[in-house]
């Protein structure tokens, strides 16, 4: 049977800072982020499944990404989680989508954050392939399973 790639793409909007960068990016600000996300696998090949021809349904693709990224990020600002105590609270009283994490909020290590979290929801019988991540329009980061 034949491996065939599918890709969806997602966007997001999302700010965040880069602590300790010797440019403007240590400053709070965001991105219009879109995001491809390419599968393989072989297309289902049982006729009488709903899935007939499919590698995985884009809908279902769809759901996955939403609950893993565009749903929990979208509107939100990404911080590191040393960031001074007293700032964090204070900025998590006032606004609602304050999203912690344990590294430096980067393009790339966004992307390998992703991965791992995409290659742990799919089904066994469809594998990430690839994924790329815009933060600009002329910017972006890639992650390709073969090379991890």
């Amino acid at each position: 049977m034949a491996k065939i790639r599918i890709t969806k793409a997602y966007k997001f909007d999302m700010a965040h800072a880069l602590p300790g960068h010797d440019g403007l990016c240590s400053n709070i600000h965001g991105h219009s982020y879109e995001l491809l996300v390419t599968l393989i696998g072989e297309p289902v090949t049982e006729p009488a499944s709903p899935k007939y021809g499919m590698v995985i349904d884009f809908k279902d693709l769809k759901r996955i990404i939403k609950g893993l990224i565009t749903d929990a990020l979208d509107h939100s600002l990404i911080l590191r989680n040393d960031t001074p105590e007293e700032l964090l609270n204070l900025m998590q009283q006032h606004y609602e989508r304050i999203v912690v994490v344990e590294y430096q909020p980067t393009s790339e290590n966004l992307i390998i954050d992703f991965a791992a979290r995409i290659q742990a929801a799919l089904p066994a019988h469809v594998k990430l392939h690839h994924l790329k991540l815009w933060e600009t329009v002329t910017s972006y980061t890639e992650w390709y399973a073969e090379d991890n």
